[in-house]
């Protein structure tokens, strides 16, 4: 048996599905991950074809330190909010002299600055500001606030400053973008930087179709955008809608939601793409859409009081739970949440994302609050 058939998750749970658990071993993965990296970021993925760690990703390691800060608190282990300020550190330490973040992994030999990961180590710092005070990580949240907001065309959209590693300029994800830059207008009592956020909100919301379906919303293919995607875009909506109390935002957000929920399968997961229609657009399932996903569902149902929006959250935390594999002796994988479901599927085949863990830990600890 190969390798991977052999790491390849089992279609059936692996033991009684346990939230608390699910969620110690995905942070001791995440744990692994930043160990691996050497440096205080968090290692991209887990390679399980070649066994080995990617570099560190400075995009997500950014958006892990308030998970980290957060599981701190919510588990009492305050050996994770060590790690978070060890993220945020490196994190400064490497910020481009523009203000900006730089694109892919540090073993990437192109070095420029880019919007949508700016964006998202923005977050880190703004939490970071917030634990400790510190006057680097409000300088860095500032400088990077800022860069933002200058890097922004007038009708609230970013065009300049993509990734050189995703195949379109124009984003209507990028709402993630505008998510951060709608928290750092509160904690930094900047107003502009809330207007832009709005900004670009109002951006995406002319890229809606009658449907509720979004133009230019994944990294690939516009026409059948990924679950992750999707989820960056509604989050997104979503939060700065609550920020700037703005209902239609929150209605659009919604409404997004809905229609994603209605391609949810009867085990609780959903199709990795989707399609102009809402139609399934792959068999197999993006785990991170899936966790970002029950996150929204969680977060719709406490902010309208819709208690509906609960079951397609604990059916997509389910799923996830009984693909985690706490069994195995290979580090990479135990405890870590596959790009796909199955393993071979057609979003980071083959591989153990950062960024699923750590989604997946926001959704169980917003899941585990509410009990």
């Amino acid at each position: 048996m190969s390798v991977i058939a052999r790491l390849l998750p089992r279609r059936l749970p692996y033991r009684p599905l346990d939230a608390r658990r699910g969620l110690e071993a995905a942070a001791e993965w995440l744990e692994r991950a930043q160990d691996a990296s050497g440096c205080g970021g968090v290692s991209a993925h887990y390679d399980v074809a070649k066994r080995q760690w990617a570099g560190a990703y400075p995009e997500t390691t950014g958006y892990i330190i308030p998970t980290f800060f957060r599981y701190a608190d919510f588990s009492g282990h305050r050996e994770y909010r060590e790690r978070a300020l060890r993220m945020a550190a490196w994190e400064s330490d490497i910020q481009l002299p523009e203000g900006g973040v730089r694109a892919g992994t540090m073993d990437a030999t192109q070095i420029v600055p880019t919007i949508f990961n700016t964006g998202q180590v923005l977050f880190g710092w703004l939490s970071a500001w917030q634990q400790t005070q510190q006057a680097r990580f409000r300088d860095s949240a500032v400088r990077a606030a800022d860069w933002l907001v200058a890097a922004q065309d007038p009708d609230g959209a970013w065009r300049r400053f993509a990734s050189p590693f995703a195949a379109h300029a124009l984003n209507t994800y990028n709402t993630r973008v505008a998510f951060a830059l709608a928290q750092a207008g509160q904690v930094l009592a900047e107003s502009r930087y809330l207007d832009a956020a709005v900004r670009n909100v109002q951006w995406a919301l002319t890229q809606m179709r009658a449907n509720g379906w979004l133009e230019n919303n994944d990294l690939e293919d516009n026409d059948r955008p990924l679950t992750h995607t999707i989820a960056y875009a509604t989050r997104g909506m979503l939060e700065v809608g609550l920020i700037a109390t703005d209902g239609t935002f929150v209605d659009a957000a919604a409404r997004i939601a809905r229609s994603v929920a209605q391609s949810q399968r009867r085990d609780g997961a959903l199709p990795g793409r989707l399609d102009s229609a809402w139609r399934p657009a792959s068999r197999w399932t993006c785990m991170t859409g899936n966790a970002q996903m029950a996150i929204i569902w969680h977060r719709l149902a406490a902010v309208t009081g819709d208690a509906s929006w609960t079951t397609s959250a604990e059916n997509a935390v389910r799923f996830n739970l009984s693909i985690q594999n706490l069994t195995t002796i290979e580090s990479g994988v135990r405890g870590g949440i596959p790009g796909s479901h199955p393993l071979k599927g057609g979003y980071m085949k083959n591989r153990y994302p950062n960024w699923a863990a750590k989604f997946f830990m926001d959704a169980l600890m917003l899941q585990l609050a509410k009990d």
